[in-house]
């Protein structure tokens, strides 16, 4: 049934092991996650498909052309939810990294001050001695 709304991306062959387009390197853990990604889409798509099956079996009396719409019909429905759900959780994930990115900043920046204050307080007391004594 032709439900997928989101097919895999068409891709160039890769020039060598461990390279991708233009001989850059691969991130295996990236290519994980599309695969899983992919894979994940499918089994969403064969899942709508089955429900939409099993809907419209609840109506004998309709013709096998209306079945078939309303099959069609089910199957892009659900698919579009669940691309939604999909685009509403990975708007999510891009927020939360943008937060945490920014809290790391920050903490580094505060680490950062707080080390050079301890050097300065540690080089003041050194040096004040030195100076007393003179």
């Amino acid at each position: 049934m032709g439900g997928r709304q989101r097919p895999p991306r068409a891709r160039s062959p890769r020039p060598g092991k461990g390279t991708g387009a233009a001989g850059a390197p691969v991130d295996t853990r990236v290519e994980i996650a599309r695969l899983e990604g992919y894979l994940a889409w499918e089994a969403e798509v064969s899942a709508a498909e089955r429900d939409a099956r099993a809907f419209v079996g609840q109506f004998p009396w309709l013709s096998p052309g209306d079945r078939e719409s309303l099959e069609r019909a089910y199957t892009a429905d659900r698919l579009r939810y669940a691309e939604d759900v999909v685009d509403r959780a990975v708007e999510r994930c891009r927020q939360l990294a943008a937060r945490y990115r920014s809290e790391c900043r920050r903490i580094c920046t505060r680490w950062a001050a707080v080390c050079l204050g301890v050097t300065l307080a540690v080089a003041l007391l050194a040096v004040v001695p030195a100076v007393l004594r003179v």
